[in-house]
């Protein structure tokens, strides 16, 4: 467990073995023939690998099926080389754009890969041979501008089992669907259990032949460990024994009303959470580090990187070559010299860290960068630095078993904890990587261990949803009558052909209904004409053709133009009513008390005109209703927009800087989408544009971060 201080110069691509090289020129085998390829870009090749690279050979559509750190990127990288080498491009989508601007930084070191980048709120050279982007930029791409998708060969799909994901795996399933023909899939995931299902599905929707490939193979294989503070690391199969005994010993304690006593009203215990002291000890202890702990609450996270700032992780050598990265991090990205003594920083020069969502973009950065070279050690971290992000460590601790899913708290999925999990072990560098759970007592009476940790991971489940926008293209192009086509096409329709018919025909009529229903909705805002005899395609009216180049909160756009509400308002009241569009304040308690000088009148008139949607969509029973404002970010908006520093501004709000960030970020997306739909000649379409000014500066100004990275 004593690898060598430069351990983590890897680890950009491939397998994790070493740093990129250019795109060669030609793969070749181990006797230089051109037949077969077994080595690329200097890595030996493993077989799910060379599978795939004969796939892609042979022009087909392809599905890999690989742990994390199996090296699928390396499969990725090879679509990418024979797609230049054929004079086309490849567009390589992400589920999250921290993915996305990883891989933009990635291919901009190539020297021979022409790279671009298209986020919604960062483009840089769309023009180019490989072309970077969210999967809904591509859905909107393949509905407004196919044309511009003529010379695409592959399109990536990293993480494709988010097609699994509530809200937003519907779009995986769009582009599937609408994708030109000509266009070929290269489809890269984590274990997926209908492995072969999805792939039956792909095969009957897209023309191109398809490969499946699967491999369960670790490079660096796991060992699962359990911990609790009583009785330390065991194994699984000791799991029985040992909650029996401690259960058991918790058991006469409450009978005894000894230590931890009895609660108020029915004698029972409050069993606090367990304490991750003693098993961060024994990690240090052991030299099992770098090591990622994953929390599930963004306080919680920030609460045990400073509950353990006493650690000294680094040596005097390792805390010379921190801080001179941190003043080359500070100088390059332009940050204040105050930030050397901040608590990213300062936490850093410990060889801690923490990372979550909630944090400013260029903290996230700025970790994410120090992780790399070897020099954080042990890192507190939400999911979201399991999803793609190449940064491996020795070992995996879980804080908790349980996350809140949306509804309620509850055990992780089994394709979640294999996710987080296979960041333990770094190929090239330990023989095996070391996961580790806490439990508490509840834990060992409640949790699925055996399910979560030795499981199969479950199905990828279709999310399929029109949204508004979408429909409306559909219309355009095909009319109202035809629209079940398009869900006669998707995985919701092919998953449940394995029932019954009598379950088949339910669930065919419940979807056509929900259908009917969003459509019923449109037709009675005016969205596009009633179909008869001599109307079909392009029957939408001016509301359904704007709307229908707005994606997200289209309809509430759309409406508030037409009705007049957004008519003639100068560019603050208009950041103020996108911003509340975008901003879901997390588990706040009653919303905030805004004085009527803050435009009263005019969020109140926004607020009806949303209202009265609501219930023209509950008439045609619509379940999810559309998103009201909220306008909680209305004071520190306007201090933005007065100048005001991301320091004062943090200091005056409930909400943590991050998301405020975040939310101003997608504000101007937001903006910039809908100036594009409309036309110059508005009066509004040059104060969407001051809005956009008046928002995007300094830590909200995306394109200036990712530039200076």
């Amino acid at each position: 467990m004593n690898p060598s201080s430069d351990r983590h110069k890897s680890p950009k691509s491939g397998n994790g073995q070493r740093p990129r090289t250019g795109i060669p020129q030609k793969p070749t085998d181990d006797q230089g023939g051109e037949t077969r390829v077994t080595t690329f870009k200097g890595f030996q090749l493993s077989a799910f690998q060379i599978q795939s690279v004969e796939a892609i050979r042979r022009g087909e559509n392809l599905l890999v099926s690989a742990p994390t750190g199996a090296g699928k990127t390396l499969v990725a990288e090879y679509a990418i080389f024979e797609a230049i080498k054929r004079g086309k491009r490849v567009i390589y989508t992400a589920p999250i754009k921290a993915l996305s601007n990883q891989k933009y930084r990635d291919f901009r070191d190539e020297p021979d890969v022409d790279v671009g980048l298209m986020t919604g709120d960062v483009t840089i050279n769309p023009e180019g041979q490989v072309l970077i982007m969210t999967t809904e930029i591509l859905r909107n791409q393949i509905f407004e501008s196919p044309a511009m998708l003529h010379d695409v060969d592959y399109v990536i799909f990293d993480e494709v089992h988010f097609m699994d994901d509530i809200e937003r795996g519907t779009v995986w399933e769009e582009t599937f669907i609408f994708a030109p023909r000509g266009i070929k899939f290269v489809s890269l995931s984590a274990t997926i259990q209908n492995l072969d299902q999805l792939g039956s599905w792909i095969r009957e929707i897209r023309e191109e032949d398809l490969t499946v490939v699967r491999s369960d193979k670790r490079p660096v294989p796991l060992k699962h460990r359990l911990f609790t503070e009583k009785s330390g690391l065991f194994d699984l199969g000791r799991l029985p024994a040992i909650a029996k005994h401690e259960l058991e010993a918790e058991k006469h304690k409450k009978q005894g009303g000894r230590e931890g006593g009895r609660g108020r009203g029915r004698g029972r215990v409050f069993r606090q959470p367990p304490k991750l002291d003693r098993l961060l000890d024994e990690v240090q202890d052991n030299d099992a580090i770098p090591v990622l702990v994953f929390s599930f609450s963004r306080k919680d996270v920030e609460r045990l990187a400073y509950a353990n700032q006493h650690r000294e992780l680094l040596n005097e050598e390792e805390s010379d070559r921190m801080e001179v990265l941190q003043r080359e991090l500070i100088s390059s990205y332009e940050m204040d010299e105050g930030e050397y003594i901040g608590e990213v920083f300062r936490l850093a020069r410990h060889g801690i860290g923490y990372h979550h969502a909630g944090m400013l973009p260029i903290h996230k950065e700025v970790v994410e960068r120090m992780f790399c070279t070897g020099l954080l050690k042990m890192i507190f971290t939400t999911e979201t630095f399991a999803i793609g992000i190449n940064m491996p460590a020795r070992t995996v601790v879980f804080a908790s078993l349980k996350k809140y899913d949306g509804v309620s708290m509850d055990y992780l999925r089994t394709r979640d904890y294999l996710q987080m999990a296979g960041r333990a072990g770094r190929q090239g560098i330990d023989k095996e990587g070391l996961v580790i759970s806490m439990l508490g007592l509840k834990d060992l009476e409640e949790a699925p261990l055996k399910r979560i940790l030795s499981g199969n991971p479950e199905p990828v489940q279709s999310r399929f949803k029109l949204a508004y926008s979408t429909l409306l293209h559909l219309i355009s192009h095909m009319g109202r009558n035809h629209i079940h086509e398009a869900w006669d096409k998707s995985f919701n329709r092919y998953q449940h052909r394995e029932g019954s018919r009598k379950a088949r025909e339910y669930n065919r009529q419940r979807q056509h209904e929900l259908l009917d229903n969003h459509l019923d909705f449109l037709e009675e805002l005016g969205y596009f004409e009633p179909e008869g005899p001599e109307v079909g395609r392009g029957s939408l009216t001016g509301r359904g053709k704007l709307s229908s180049h707005i994606y997200g909160y289209e309809i509430q756009v759309t409406e508030l133009l037409y009705q007049g509400v957004l008519e003639d308002l100068p560019a603050k009241p208009l950041a103020m009513i996108f911003t509340a569009l975008i901003y879901e304040e997390r588990r706040r308690e009653g919303a905030p008390r805004l004085p009527a000088r803050l435009y009263g009148d005019l969020r109140n008139k926004v607020d009806r005109a949303i209202r009265d949607m609501q219930k023209v969509e509950a008439r045609f029973g619509i379940e999810s209703p559309m998103k009201t404002c909220d306008w909680g970010l209305t004071r520190p908006l306007f201090d933005w927009i007065r100048g005001g520093t991301l320091e004062e501004i943090e200091e005056r709000m409930d909400t943590g800087a991050g998301d405020f960030v975040r939310t101003l970020r997608m504000s101007v997306q937001l903006l910039r989408n809908v100036r594009r739909a409309i036309p110059k000649d508005w009066s509004m379409y040059d104060s969407i544009g001051d809005a956009i000014q008046l928002l995007n500066r300094d830590e909200v100004d995306a394109t200036r971060q990712l530039e200076l990275g």
